[in-house]
C-alpha cells in the first residue's frame, strides 16, 4: 500500500511538472508572437533573431522540465542531474542527438548571426525558391509561390550557395531579350520596347540624381547581337521587388509583341531551306 502511494505521487508529480512546463512554454510562444506582431509596423524590423531566439528557449524549458520529471524516477536521477548541470547539458545532449541533429542547431545559431537571409526574403538555394517563412533550430522553412512549404535542413543551407533577392536592396531588374526580322525597322522597335517598359505602373525610375542632371535615358534598351535570322534587341525594367519584377516580365512580353504586331515588326523564328537533289 505503501509503494502504491509512492508510486501514485510519483506519477502526480511528474504529470504537474509536465504540464507546467508546456503551460510555460506556451506563454513564451505567446508573448514572442505578441511582441513581433507589434513590431511588424516598425520599419526595419527584422523577426528573424526574435524568431530563433523563441525557439531556442522553449527547447530549453522543455529540456529543464524533462530533467526535473526525470529526476523524481531513481533510476534516471543521474540524467536528470545532469541535464541540469551547465557543462552536463552539452555532453548529454551529445550523447542522445544524432550529429546531424547537433549540426543543424550550431548552423541556424550562424545563420541568424550572420544573416546570409532573414525572415520574409526570398531566396533561391540549389533549385529551389521561396520566401523565407521561419528559421528554427532544426530547419528553414520556404514557401513557394504555389503556396508550398519547402523544409530545408540548417546543415544543408550551410554548405550551399544561396541567391537572395532582398539583401541590401530589394529592387528587381528584369532583362526582355527579343530577336525581329532584319527587314524590321530597329530603331522603331526599341522605340516602342523603351515605350512600354516606362508606361507600365510596376516600373520603376532608378535614375540617380546625377543622371537625371546628365539627361540619362528613364529606359535603357540595345541592339546586343546580329544573329543568323535575327537582331536581337534588349531592353532593362526595374521593379520594386521579385514579385513586381515577375509581373512587369510577363506583362511586357505580351504588350510588346501586340505593339509589334500592330507596327509590322517581325519576330522571326527559325527557318530551314531544305534541297533535294536529284540522282541522275
Amino acid at each position: 500500500m505503501i509503494n502504491l502511494l509512492k508510486d501514485f505521487r510519483l506519477i502526480v508529480a511528474i504529470v504537474i511538472i509536465l504540464i507546467i512546463t508546456i503551460i510555460l512554454a506556451t506563454i513564451i510562444d505567446k508573448l514572442f508572437m505578441r511582441f513581433i506582431r507589434h513590431r511588424l509596423g516598425v520599419n526595419d524590423f527584422d523577426s528573424t533573431g526574435y524568431k530563433f531566439l523563441k525557439h531556442l528557449i522553449i527547447t530549453v524549458v522543455y529540456i529543464l522540465g524533462i530533467a526535473f520529471a526525470l529526476i523524481q524516477i531513481p533510476e534516471f536521477k543521474l540524467i536528470g542531474h545532469s541535464l541540469l548541470a551547465g557543462a552536463g547539458v552539452i555532453s548529454v545532449i551529445a550523447g542522445l542527438a544524432s550529429q546531424q541533429a547537433l549540426s543543424n542547431i550550431m548552423s541556424g545559431i550562424f545563420l541568424v548571426i550572420f544573416k546570409p537571409f532573414k525572415i520574409n526574403d526570398k531566396i533561391t538555394i540549389n533549385t529551389f525558391s521561396g520566401v523565407v517563412e521561419d528559421i528554427n533550430l532544426r530547419q528553414v522553412v520556404l514557401k513557394d509561390m504555389e503556396n508550398n512549404r519547402i523544409i530545408i535542413p540548417n546543415s544543408v543551407i550551410s554548405n550551399q550557395i544561396i541567391l537572395n533577392t532582398n539583401m541590401n536592396d530589394s529592387k528587381c531588374c528584369k532583362i526582355i531579350e527579343i530577336g525581329i526580322g532584319y527587314d524590321s525597322d530597329i530603331d522603331k522597335a526599341l522605340a516602342i520596347m523603351k515605350d512600354e517598359v516606362a508606361k507600365h505602373p510596376l516600373f520603376i525610375d532608378t535614375r540617380t540624381a546625377a543622371n537625371k542632371k546628365n539627361n540619362a535615358p528613364l529606359v535603357v534598351a540595345r541592339v546586343v547581337a546580329l544573329k543568323d535570322s535575327s537582331v536581337n534587341l534588349k531592353v532593362w525594367a526595374w521593379a520594386k521587388d521579385a514579385t513586381d519584377g515577375f509581373i512587369l516580365y510577363c506583362d511586357l512580353l505580351h504588350s510588346i509583341k501586340n505593339r509589334f504586331d500592330a507596327e509590322k515588326i517581325e519576330i522571326p523564328f527559325p527557318q530551314q531551306v531544305v534541297t533535294v537533289k536529284k540522282e541522275l
